[in-house]
């Protein structure tokens, strides 16, 4: 136990509150940089500093104490039979059950009260709730469940959301203020509580009748007058209510001027029509799997403003403190790849100084003595053909640029491995002679931000082109050492980074500072999951406007410049884009085929 630092003792202690509180044995807690999340029994939390900072410790408390009051006091089997179909209704009624089973901790034990406290002053930290300037940006879900929080514990609205809740305190205590007196009074039966939620949510006209099946219905999946009354629910559902449709819409840009239906009924499906829409860290982009279709002659491409477009430097971007943690968590991933990582990157510096090695000419007049012929220089001193010279090998000098798609749907399993094969690359290359440039690339916010802020104000002009700010981030500089840029990467661990991509951009902005270099050799590895996405810019623009971008910026690398180019696609084909590429399926590969594609890249460059 001497060996424990502050942190395991900490994980320990939470494990053991967490293992009581749920009334569960077999409760374990792991450390996460992702957003926090449970499966089961096994819970995963924000990681606190190394110093154990008290509001970093409340909040991991926090997230651990939701999640073991869940697993004492929430029936997930009872909860799914009756889930609405609707996706607003459904996320009022997930938000609403979660509010419940953590009222009965908060009101039971004052040291859980204020931990769930602190989740929830983080949580809202990213919600847009914290952001909404009128009642079309508020997400129901989540000033609904406030509100039902104040009933049933007394707390007060954290600070962030009051704003955002005042905006729709009175349409919905005109529609459901007596349903939220009802559901104090059935906090300890989930079974009458779920009934209670079910009627606040036809009240709201998020429901019908017909959409929350009857009790027969939840206990025998066969019933056949249950799916009927279902089916006839969802063919209503198609008709929609314009009160739900303006309370439940995440942010939409505030755009209520919108100047035709047409225009209107584009940035609703580009606002509500993309899965995981339901708030501004769950946000995922999708990635479309097009077919090659020809780049047109007329294709032009520009960005509406450039002014709120950054090119930043990993530690500008959170205090050291945080990329401590961050540097430490990722560490953490390195446990179960380091050997196998670690065995590539060796192999690749084998076979990068076997192309270096010195080679020799021997048999030579005059030069160095060849110690294999020493012998016979001793007993014959006028022998000739002793020596032997150094031969010239040509290794031209090199330097590798790693550009890192830091979009959403990176989050998780991709962006850690992403980011660990890009700290072993760079220690291998620099071991080797070889100079490094780490660079990743995404956008300030989601659906936007400043430049469409700046678009509405200007009256909408047609045809803007890129329209959102562009965040390119530099993790490694070429010339700087390793040892100093090791803890930028841990960055990319950030909750919150990571939002959407403009591919196009990105490839040229890395391109041109490898042209910039005096380097003989210039190498760009580009690791993306798919084509560029961000809805914004194609909500206002023709449907391929990144896209198209991207093979033009990509064609013109390929067949005019000296830079040698080679992608690796995560999970989506990126072969239809680069003429040097490979796809891989599982993300344990990336570390593996990386090193491959360098070590080809060099021998063939030996070859020819």
């Amino acid at each position: 136990m001497s060996q424990e630092t502050p942190l395991d003792r900490f994980k320990h202690a939470l494990t053991g509150a967490s293992r009581a509180l749920a009334r569960e044995g077999e409760v374990e807690v792991a450390w996460s940089a992702d957003a926090p999340s449970s499966s089961g029994k096994n819970f995963r939390v924000p990681l606190p500093g190394r110093n154990l900072p008290p509001e970093q410790v409340a909040e991991a408390r926090g997230f651990a104490d939701s999640f073991a009051l869940k697993l004492r006091h929430h029936d997930a089997a009872l909860h799914g039979r009756n889930s609405p179909p609707e996706a607003v209704a459904r996320a009022c009624y997930d938000a609403i059950e979660q509010v419940r089973y953590e009222a009965l901790g908060a009101n039971n034990f004052g040291g859980v009260r204020s931990n769930l406290d602190a989740a929830l002053d983080m949580r809202i930290a990213t919600d847009p709730i914290a952001r909404a300037q009128s009642q079309d940006d508020v997400p129901l879900q989540t000033a609904l469940a406030l509100m039902l929080r104040e009933k049933l514990t007394g707390e007060a609205v954290p600070e962030r959301a009051k704003a955002g809740v005042e905006l729709v305190r009175g349409f919905i205590e005109d529609k459901v203020g007596g349903d939220l007196e009802a559901l104090a009074h059935s906090l300890d039966d989930q079974k009458a509580f779920q009934e209670l939620s079910l009627d606040l949510l036809e009240h709201l006209d998020l429901t019908h009748p017909a959409d929350a099946p009857d009790e027969g219905d939840s206990e025998d999946g066969d019933d056949q007058d249950g799916q009927d009354e279902q089916d006839e629910g969802e063919q209503e559902q198609g008709a929609g209510d314009p009160q739900a449709t303006e309370m439940a819409g995440d942010v939409t840009e505030g755009d209520a001027d919108s100047e035709s239906q047409t225009e209107m009924s584009s940035e609703q499906e580009m606002s509500e029509g993309e899965p995981g829409d339901e708030g501004e860290e769950g946000m995922m982009p999708v990635r479309p799997n097009r077919p090659w279709t020809d780049i047109p002659s007329s294709f032009e491409y520009r960005a509406y403003t450039t002014q709120f477009d950054e090119e930043v430097p990993a530690g500008e971007l959170c205090d050291n403190e945080e990329l401590d943690r961050l540097r430490a968590y990722l560490d953490s991933q390195l446990t179960g790849l380091q050997g196998v990582v670690t065995r590539l990157a060796n192999r690749l510096q084998r076979r990068l100084m076997a192309q270096q090695n010195r080679s020799w000419d021997f048999d030579q007049e005059e030069g160095v003595i060849d110690a294999a012929r020493l012998a016979r220089v001793i007993i014959t001193p006028g022998t000739s053909l002793a020596y032997k010279t150094e031969r010239d090998v040509e290794f031209k000098d090199t330097i590798v640029t790693l550009l890192i798609d830091n979009s959403g749907s990176m989050r998780g399993r991709p962006i850690s491995i992403a980011a660990i094969s890009a700290d072993i690359l760079a220690r291998t290359l620099e071991r080797c002679g070889v100079k490094t440039e780490i660079l990743g690339f995404t956008t300030r916010a989601w659906k936007g931000g400043q430049s469409r802020e700046q678009w509405l104000a200007d009256g909408k002009p047609p045809n803007p082109g890129r329209l959102n700010d562009l965040r390119h981030i530099i993790y490694k500089q070429a010339d700087e050492p390793w040892r100093r840029a090791r803890r930028n990467l841990g960055l990319m661990m950030r909750e919150g980074l990571l939002k959407e991509n403009i591919d196009g951009e990105a490839l040229l902005w890395a391109h041109n500072r490898l042209i910039g270099r005096s380097e003989d050799r210039r190498i760009l590895m580009v690791i993306s999951d798919g084509a560029p996405v961000d809805d914004s810019t194609l909500s206002v623009n023709s449907a391929g406007y990144l896209e198209s971008h991207l093979r033009k910026v990509i064609e013109w690398i390929e067949n005019r410049s000296p830079v040698q180019l080679v992608a690796i696609g995560i999970g989506h084909d990126v072969t239809r884009y680069y003429r040097r590429a490979v796809t891989i399926m599982d993300v344990e590969q990336l570390g593996g085929t990386i090193m491959e594609q360098l070590a080809e890249l060099f021998e063939d460059e030996k070859r020819r």
